[in-house]
């Protein structure tokens, strides 16, 4: 009995037969709004452009630190990836570090994604200030606070952190934020546990996985999550596929798959726009229970089902509900299974605890079984807030009663109307009695 509902459960999950005309209509309106005004990247990409040529000036001129001096800079995220949605207001920037050849050892625990990283042999170059007491481990800690340091003494930021925000003066809510991450390029080939990933040969063939997995893999200063973290751990290194990823979103191979060109438009991206869209307001919803929850996710999720959908027809335009329900199915199912594989590092689940608590997994996947039997209205935007209802708490009003200011100049305006209405009439009515 209880495996026939199981089963009953599992079909009903990422079921695309029953999309309703008003699911229709609420998926192609909301992927219309979720489009990039283009000013709006203008003016964003010309601050972060700036920003990166004053900092790569700075560091190339810093005599405090010259283990700075030679970096270079890897573009990466949404916004290059053409996935960004609502504003471009986050960007990432990865400065790659120039380092001798090192040696990695994977942090078993965490099943392929965290390391320990070590110089081959020891070494008199600028790096050795950012070594451990055994002059062989990089130490992430130690890189970071470097970061810290100069990013403060440049009075980039307010607060020692590597993330800038940037505020327009005309707009105090409007910030757009620039993450800079320390990394460090591994040029000798991938770690054995991500060499059995990349599942893309039926989907951008297998001559472009070997060119993938030709090239270095990053490395960035970030801990694990969880508590009572070991020593190791502590000073572990994340392995990151962005630049892949930027280049499996922008590839213009013999397959035309997941770029929108004039010759081959299609809907995966925007699938992947409404996946982030919906999570982002779950995120907004449910702050608390859904921490855990990223836009990683979503990534994931999609490269997942394109490995798998591979037919450029399942993504025609036409096919944009039916291919974003799939694509949530999946996520759904994912959840309720307890498992979501890391496109590269496929040993390492991005649903296990500790990094997703298992009250966490349950909490998404009620909440997702909840959007779909109700139609998704997490994706509906939001409603205006009436003019003349002044919400102190959505609004800063540069003086008080502004609003109380704004209804009165309205009501005066609507009786001026009226009085003046009438005048009209009753001269029109006086030169007709003569």
């Amino acid at each position: 009995m209880y495996t026939c509902l199981y089963l009953f459960c599992y079909h009903k999950v990422g079921d695309d037969s029953s999309i309703s005309p008003e699911l229709d209509r609420l998926i192609r309106q909301r992927g219309r709004d979720l489009r990039l005004r283009k000013l709006d990247q203008q003016n964003a990409v010309k601050i972060v452009n700036h920003l990166i040529d004053s900092l790569l000036e700075f560091l190339k001129n810093n005599d405090d630190q010259p283990f700075f001096r030679e970096v270079s800079v890897l573009t990466s995220g949404s916004y290059y990836e053409m996935v960004k949605i609502n504003k471009p207001n986050e960007f990432d920037i990865m400065l790659k570090l120039k380092v001798p050849r090192l040696v990695l050892s994977e942090l078993e625990e965490y099943q392929g994604l965290f390391y320990k990283i070590k110089l081959i042999k020891a070494t008199r170059t600028e790096i050795q200030h950012f070594l451990l007491e055994d002059e062989r481990t990089v130490s992430a800690t130690k890189i970071k606070a470097e970061m810290y340091r100069w990013v403060i003494r440049r009075n980039l930021v307010n607060s020692p952190a590597v993330t800038l925000e940037f505020k327009a003066k005309e707009k105090d809510d409007d910030v757009m934020s620039v993450d800079i991450v320390p990394t460090l390029e591994v040029p000798q080939g991938w770690p054995q546990a991500a060499r059995a990933g990349l599942n893309i040969d039926k989907w951008l063939g297998k001559k472009c996985r070997r060119q993938f997995v030709s090239k270095a893999v990053y490395f960035v200063p970030k801990r694990p999550k969880g508590r009572n973290l070991k020593d190791d751990a502590k000073e572990g290194w994340r392995i990151s596929f962005s630049h892949i990823e930027k280049e499996m979103m922008q590839h213009h191979g013999n397959k035309k798959t997941c770029c929108e060109s004039h010759s081959n438009k299609c809907c995966r991206k925007l699938c992947l726009r409404l996946l982030k869209c919906l999570i982002e307001g779950l995120k907004q919803q449910y702050p608390k229970e859904l921490e855990p929850l990223c836009s990683y996710h979503g990534k994931t999720t999609f490269f997942h089902v394109l490995s798998d959908r591979v037919q450029d027809s399942f993504w025609s335009p036409g096919q944009l509900s039916v291919s974003f329900m799939k694509l949530f199915g999946y996520f759904e199912r994912c959840a309720l299974n307890g498992s979501l594989p890391h496109f590269f590092v496929r040993e390492h689940n991005l649903f296990s605890p500790p990094a997703f608590p298992k009250r966490a997994l349950l909490f998404l996947t009620n909440v997702l079984r909840e959007q779909r039997e109700l139609g998704l209205p997490v994706l509906k935007a939001p409603s205006p807030t009436p003019v003349l209802l002044p919400d102190t708490d959505a609004v800063i009003h540069p003086i008080s009663g502004t609003a109380s200011i704004v209804a009165s100049e309205r009501s005066f305006k609507h009786v001026y109307v009226c009085l003046l209405v009438v005048i009209v009439c009753v001269g029109i009515g006086c030169v007709f009695q003569k």
